[in-house]
């Protein structure tokens, strides 16, 4: 995708709505997804979400671009499982118990599990001081959080929880990584939508192997949940990833990628707002740790969005 010039720049107002959509909706996504799950079984309601998104993504992409290979559908499957199935996935299961905010503030540590898996697995590069400061300082953080008593020393499955996520963080940061190098279509939008229908079946097998199917009764869904849903479907998955998409043809990575730092914000807000979340003392703190260590790590180089992953949840 080539980028505008600057005789072509599009209006100032257009660029701050794109911002705030994927600041806001994206930011919002996690305590939707803990609306979703309260009737919803958590992989299951994924699996739907990525079905139907990925399904209308995939089937506008097919319009303009030309059939994907099997060697596009493989490189799909592997970055979706990767993506959705870990990072996202990991995200749904722990939500049962650790609050929206939490969840979101674990999940913004992706980038400094990029910046340790690129090294350890990818270019073998030695991060400079200032990463590896930014890293330790971040992992110090995230100890925090998952030992704090809205996670960790809530409960055994708070404890589960809390470590999950630092899966799916993990298991995004490898699925970006991946991404980066797969053969996958040219298309932003036809590599997106495939990899939401791989990650959407994914997450359909692991629905069947947690025995959700006999929890799936959908007369037993709230409105709330199902409205939930939609909005993950429509907004997280649609409208934010389509600002997105235009975004990085009319901006630079750089500025895109403080998403990643914003989002948690505006999770621990709107969960404080909306769903009666708090931080104590060593939450806060960490959060703060957290999201510094996520700007030095970015500002760094240490944290760049690739055009062709997809958002989980961030969109996410």
């Amino acid at each position: 995708m080539s980028t505008r010039s600057s005789s072509q720049s599009p209006p100032l107002w257009q660029v701050a709505v794109a911002f705030a959509a994927i600041y806001l909706i994206w930011g919002s996504t996690y305590l939707a997804i803990r609306f979703a799950i309260e009737t919803i079984p958590p992989f299951s309601m994924g699996a739907l979400r990525f079905l139907v998104a990925g399904g209308l993504v995939y089937a506008a992409a097919r319009t303009r671009a030309p059939r994907p290979t099997a060697r596009h559908w493989l490189s799909a499957v592997i970055a979706g499982t990767l993506l959705l199935g870990g990072g996202n996935g990991g995200v749904v299961w722990a939500e049962q118990w650790v609050p929206s905010g939490h969840a979101a503030l674990i999940v913004a540590t992706v980038p400094l599990w990029m910046v340790l898996l690129d090294w350890l697995f990818g270019s073998g590069r030695r991060p400079s001081s200032a990463l590896l400061i930014g890293l330790v300082w971040g992992l110090v953080g995230v100890g925090l959080l998952v030992s704090s008593n809205q996670v960790g020393a809530q409960s055994r499955d708070g404890l589960l929880g809390g470590l999950a996520l630092c899966f799916a963080s993990l298991s995004w940061a490898a699925g970006s990584i991946y991404s980066k190098g797969a053969r996958l279509p040219d298309s932003p939008w036809l590599a997106t939508g495939m990899q939401m229908l791989a990650g959407g079946v994914v997450l359909g097998i692991l629905a069947m192997v947690a025995g959700e199917g006999a929890r799936f009764h959908p007369s037993d869904f709230s409105f709330k949940s199902i409205l939930a849903l939609v909005y993950l479907i429509v907004f997280g998955a649609l409208i934010a990833f389509t600002a997105y998409i235009w975004l990085l043809g009319v901006t630079t990575p750089a500025r895109i990628s403080t998403y990643a730092y914003v989002n948690p914000a505006v999770a621990v807000l709107l969960g404080w707002l909306l769903a009666e979340e708090h931080l104590d003392g060593q939450a806060a703190l960490a959060m703060i740790i957290i999201l510094s260590a996520v700007v030095v790590v970015s500002l760094k180089g240490g944290a760049r969005s690739p055009v062709r992953v997809t958002h989980a949840d961030h969109s996410h």
